[in-house]
C-alpha cells in the first residue's frame, strides 16, 4: 500500500533579464530526503541591486529550513536544531512548519531524545497533515523507531482517529479487508440479525406478562417464555460475535503493522548493497535467527551441511544477535544508518509499490543474493522481533526463529533455533507450484 507521501510546495518566481542564483525551498518537499535546491530565475538589474542582505533572507521560515539543512548536511546538528526552532517562530505556512517540525524530530532522534522526538512527529501529524509512512521510510529516523516512543506513536496511529493516524488505519484496514474479504458481510448479518431479534423481543414482553397473568384468552407461558429467551439469547449470541469479530480485527490490523514494520527493515547483502526487505519479496525466504551469539552461530554452522538444499528453496539466513545494538556507532552525517547505506536505499518518497518493482533487473538481485545477510540498523531488528514475540505469547528476549514467505509474511516461528533437515522437507523448491501460488 502506498503509505509514503512525498510534501508538495510549489513557489513560481518571476523572470525578467539577468540571471542569478536563489536558495528555494525544494519544489517537492520531502522532508525526510532532506535536500535543497537552487533555482535559477532571471531580474533586472535594479532589481539585482535593491536585493535583500543574507540577514534580511534569514527573517523568513523557508530560508532558516534551508539553512537548517545545510547545516545538518555538514554534522552540525545542535546548530541545525536551532535553525528548525527558529523557523517555527517566523509565522511559518503549513508546508514549511511540517518540514521544521519533521527535520527538528530528526534532529531529536539521532541526539537520543526519544520523546522530543516523539512530540515534533505528533504535532506534525496531527497539525500539518505529515503522512506516518514518512515516518515508517526514513532511515535517518531508524533510531526513533528502536525506541519505545515510536510504539506508542505507531499505536496511536493505528488505532487512528481524527487526531493523528487516519489514513495509516485507513490503509491498513484496506488490506485488512482483502486478506478478510468477507468480515464486513457477517457484521451486516449481525447487526441486521439482531435487529430482527430485538423487534421480535418488543413484541414478546408484552405477551410474556400476560402470560404470567394468566387469565382468558392469555397466550401459552412456556411458548410465550421459549420465545423471548430464543430472542434475547440470539441477541446476547450476536452481539458477542460482533464484538469477537472487531477484536479479530484489531488483532489483524495490529499484525498487518508489524508486517509492514518488517518489509522496511534494511539488509545488507554479500556484495554490501543495503535494500528494504520488501525488495527481495517474490526472490528469497528469510529466516531470521535471533539470539546470543554462540546460539546464532551455531545455528549457522549448521545450516551450512543443508546450504544447497536450502538454497534451493530460497532462504536467506537473517542473524539477529541479542544486545547488538547497545552500542551503535555514530556516524558523523546521517541518522540511524550509515550514510553510504542511506543512498543505497530507494527512494523514500516513492510509492510504496513501486519500491517494490524499484529494481530494474531483478536476476541481477538474486545474484546478489547469498546465504546469509547482515542486518543494518540492529535496534529495529531487535524492537520488531520482541513485538512478535509478545503477540505469539513468547518472552520477549528468548531465542527465536521466524521464517518468512516469499510475499514476505510470516509463515511460522519457534523458540529456539530450527531443524534444518525438517525445515528442508517443509519448504518446496523455488520452482515448484507451491512456490508459486506462495507468490
Amino acid at each position: 500500500m502506498a503509505l509514503a507521501a512525498a510534501l508538495a510546495v510549489n513557489h513560481h518566481l518571476l523572470c525578467f533579464s539577468n540571471p542569478r542564483t536563489v536558495t528555494w525551498v525544494p519544489t517537492k518537499l520531502k522532508p525526510q530526503k532532506r535536500a535543497y535546491l537552487s533555482f535559477t530565475c532571471c531580474t533586472s538589474s535594479s532589481s539585482s541591486s535593491s536585493s535583500t542582505s543574507p540577514e534580511a533572507d534569514l527573517q523568513t521560515a523557508e530560508s532558516r529550513v534551508n539553512l537548517g539543512l545545510s547545516l545538518f548536511s555538514k554534522g552540525r546538528v545542535k546548530d541545525a536544531l536551532a535553525q528548525f526552532e527558529t523557523a517555527l517562530t517566523l509565522d511559518p505556512n503549513p508546508m514549511e512548519a511540517q518540514a521544521a517540525l519533521y527535520n527538528k524530530a530528526c534532529c531529536h532522534a539521532y541526539r537520543g531524545e526519544g520523546k522530543k522526538a516523539a512530540d515534533c512527529l505528533r504535532t506534525a501529524l496531527r497539525e500539518y497533515n505529515l503522512k506516518f509512512g514518512t515516518i515508517l521510510n526514513d532511515p535517518d529516523l531508524a533510531s526513533f523507531r528502536a525506541l519505545p516512543e515510536f510504539k506508542e506513536l505507531q499505536e496511536e496511529a493505528r488505532l487512528g482517529g481524527e487526531d493523528i493516524g487516519y489514513s495509516f488505519r485507513r490503509d491498513l484496514k484496506l488490506i485488512s479487508e482483502v486478506q478478510a474479504p468477507f468480515r464486513g458481510v457477517r457484521r451486516f448479518f449481525y447487526v441486521a440479525f439482531s435487529a430482527a431479534a430485538g423487534i421480535s423481543t418488543f413484541f414478546t414482553i408484552p405477551r410474556l406478562f400476560r402470560a404470567i397473568k394468566g387469565g382468558d384468552g392469555a397466550p401459552d407461558i412456556w411458548e410465550t417464555a421459549g420465545n423471548a429467551a430464543i430472542n434475547i439469547g440470539g441477541i446476547i449470541a450476536l452481539v458477542l460475535l460482533f464484538f469477537w469479530d472487531n477484536k479479530k480485527e484489531e488483532e489483524q490490523l495490529a499484525q498487518i503493522s508489524r508486517d509492514e514494520t518488517l518489509s522496511r527493515l534494511p539488509l545488507r547483502l554479500s556484495t554490501n548493497r543495503v535494500v528494504e526487505l520488501v525488495q527481495l519479496r517474490d526472490t528469497v525466504r528469510p529466516v531470521i535467527l535471533a539470539g546470543t551469539k554462540e546460539t546464532v552461530s551455531l545455528a549457522i554452522k549448521k545450516a551450512e551441511r543443508f546450504r544447497t538444499e536450502l538454497l534451493k528453496r530460497g532462504v536467506l539466513l537473517v542473524p539477529v544477535i541479542w544486545g547488538e545494538s547497545r552500542a551503535p556507532q555514530m556516524e558523523k552525517k546521517g541518522f540511524g544508518i550509515p550514510s553510504k547505506a542511506a543512498t543505497s536505499l530507494p527512494s523514500i518518497g516513492e510509492d510504496f509499490e513501486k519500491r517494490t518493482e524499484s529494481i530494474a533487473a531483478k536476476s541481477r538481485l538474486k545474484a546478489e543474493v547469498r546465504f546469509k545477510a547482515e542486518v543494518v540498523s540492529p535496534a529495529e531488528w531487535e524492537r520488531w522481533i520482541r513485538d512478535q514475540q509478545k503477540s505469539e505469547g513468547v518472552t520477549p528476549g528468548e531465542d527465536v526463529y521466524i521464517i518468512l514467505r516469499l510475499d514476505g509474511r510470516v509463515r511460522r516461528s519457534g523458540k529456539g533455533m530450527p531443524d534444518w533437515q525438517q525445515i528442508v522437507k517443509e519448504l518446496p523448491p523455488m520452482e515448484a507450484l507451491l512456490s508459486k501460488l506462495e507468490r
